[in-house]
């Protein structure tokens, strides 16, 4: 038996959704499609900027999670950023919302620069491991990385690919695409 979501819940996994397709998309069109009234939604949150702020916290506080977990029992630092891609890929839509959207008091600022930061802490470490070679930046590194695990999740999505086989091509690619470009 599936367990019934909470209201809010039900309006932040559908504003995933919905603003995945359609980032200019309107709060009744979450409403609809989280199965609450518009009333509901605005006892839930104030406006939209309130629903973003939401999904933004829940984005970091959902891969935060998962690539902790991922990394746990890694034996390198390559071994633990191949586990954080194959995690993320199930979370592409979050990942891609955080990339995308911003709040408008610049609240979520401190969170990414610290998810941020601890990424290109840990690309260091994977560079001086020999995944990708030093005169190819870390900066350029995570972009790929981050693209790759949109494009990934974007193949489950249309049911390309499974998350796994999503994961294992972007890694390869990921891989093969630092060692060559960065010549």
């Amino acid at each position: 038996m599936k367990k019934r979501l909470s209201a809010r819940q039900a309006i932040i996994e559908a504003a995933f959704e919905v603003f995945g397709r359609d980032p200019s998309a309107s709060l009744a069109q979450v409403a609809d499609a989280a199965g609450v009234g518009r009333a509901t939604l605005h006892r839930q949150f104030a406006g939209r900027d309130d629903l973003i702020r939401a999904l933004l916290y829940q984005a970091v506080r959902e891969i935060e999670d998962a690539a902790r977990k991922a990394a746990a029992g890694a034996r390198s630092h390559t071994e633990a950023l191949e586990a954080i891609m194959t995690a993320l890929v199930a979370l592409g839509d979050r990942q891609w919302f955080l990339a995308q959207e911003r709040t408008a008091d610049g609240a979520d600022e401190p969170y990414r620069e610290k998810q941020e930061h601890e990424f290109l802490q840990l690309l260091t470490e994977v560079q001086k491991e020999g995944l990708f070679p030093e005169r190819c930046p870390v900066e350029w590194a995570a972009k790929v990385f981050d693209h790759l695990v949109y494009a990934a999740w974007i193949q489950v999505r249309d049911g390309h690919a499974t998350p796994k086989q999503a994961a294992r091509l972007a890694w390869s690619t990921l891989t093969a695409g630092l060692k060559g470009v960065c010549l």
